[in-house]
């Protein structure tokens, strides 16, 4: 795909992906006030993915009615198409976040942040490996190295002397992120030839339905809606909506190394929203060092030089 002269352009990249990881640093504070106000408790998987079922099929819809809106051809499904924008429904949205909401349930907001970064360690390593022209080189390596020491300085007590790390909590955080990473190198590969609204749309629009079935089938039960909590579960449709469609456009015209090293931005929005909303530590020296690890690690990536020139990818 040849570069695009507004998305490909450097300063348009850094923003639109910067605002896509605070979008998506905001869905820490988000969910788990979510949790509150429908009363889903840590273990109720079920309700979990209802929560996120609801969440993701609303964005589906929204952006299928944006691209109507918008002249965009919508009903393009042949079974070919049905079946890869359903693949990708179901694991860039169904099974990642199914992992993300219950890792999430099981641990606070500021470490589900930092521990995210992780994400950006397996986009870069798979990109590598499937791409000719997303090679790892020095800056790469040396700055997922610096964000990689930060995830795990994150998980060590203050006093350094025990490794808080659970299965359920941290570690399905680490495998949502790494299912998206996989996924993100599926859905450009589809972005190609398929608007990237419309893409974005049908494939949050049918993980969240596959995560409402899954969930009743379940016997999960969501209840508590009031003006708040549907305001909540509103903004939580757009701001996925957004930040996807956002992102599936910039990795459509640009390297995935590239795009997906500004996940490193995820962490530090998440932590800096969830201390504000959730009243969570943010200034423990652990989560200070951690975020100015990451921090370096974003500088130290994108600052190899031809990171941003506009050759095909």
């Amino acid at each position: 795909m040849k570069p695009h002269p507004f998305f490909s352009d450097r300063r348009v990249v850094v923003l639109l992906a910067s605002f896509c990881c605070l979008l998506w640093g905001s869905a820490y504070p988000a969910i788990k006030s979510g949790y509150l106000l429908f009363g889903i408790a840590a273990g109720d998987i079920p309700a979990q993915m209802l929560f996120a079922g609801h969440r993701f099929l609303f964005a589906g819809l929204l952006l299928l009615a944006l691209a109507l809106f918008t002249r965009r051809s919508v009903f393009i499904l042949n079974r070919r198409r049905l079946f890869s924008t359903s693949l990708l429904g179901l694991t860039q949205t169904s099974l990642q976040y199914v992992f993300f909401y219950v890792g999430l349930a099981h641990t606070t907001g500021v470490k589900s942040s930092i521990m995210n970064a992780t994400g950006t360690f397996f986009s870069v390593l798979m990109a590598h490996c499937v791409y000719r022209n997303d090679r790892l080189n020095f800056s790469k390596a040396s700055g997922c190295l610096i964000g990689f020491v930060g995830v795990m300085v994150v998980n060590f007590s203050p006093d350094l002397l025990n490794f808080d790390f659970t299965l359920f909590g941290e570690g399905f955080v680490v495998i949502a992120a790494f299912i998206l990473s996989a996924a993100t190198i599926y859905g450009k590969k589809l972005s190609q030839t398929m608007d990237s609204v419309v893409l974005t749309g049908y494939q949050l629009g049918i993980g969240g339905l596959i995560l409402l079935v899954a969930g009743y089938a379940a016997g999960g039960r969501l209840s508590g809606f009031t003006p708040e909590s549907t305001a909540l579960l509103a903004y939580m449709a757009v701001l996925s909506s957004a930040a996807f469609a956002l992102w599936t456009v910039l990795l459509k015209y640009n390297r995935v190394g590239l795009v997906a090293v500004f996940n490193f931005l995820i962490p530090v929005s998440g932590a800096i929203l969830s201390a504000i909303f959730l009243g969570e530590s943010i200034f423990e020296w652990k989560n200070v060092v951690a975020l100015a690890l990451v921090c370096g690690g974003i500088w130290q990536v994108t600052s190899f030089r031809g990171q941003f020139q506009r050759t095909a990818v």
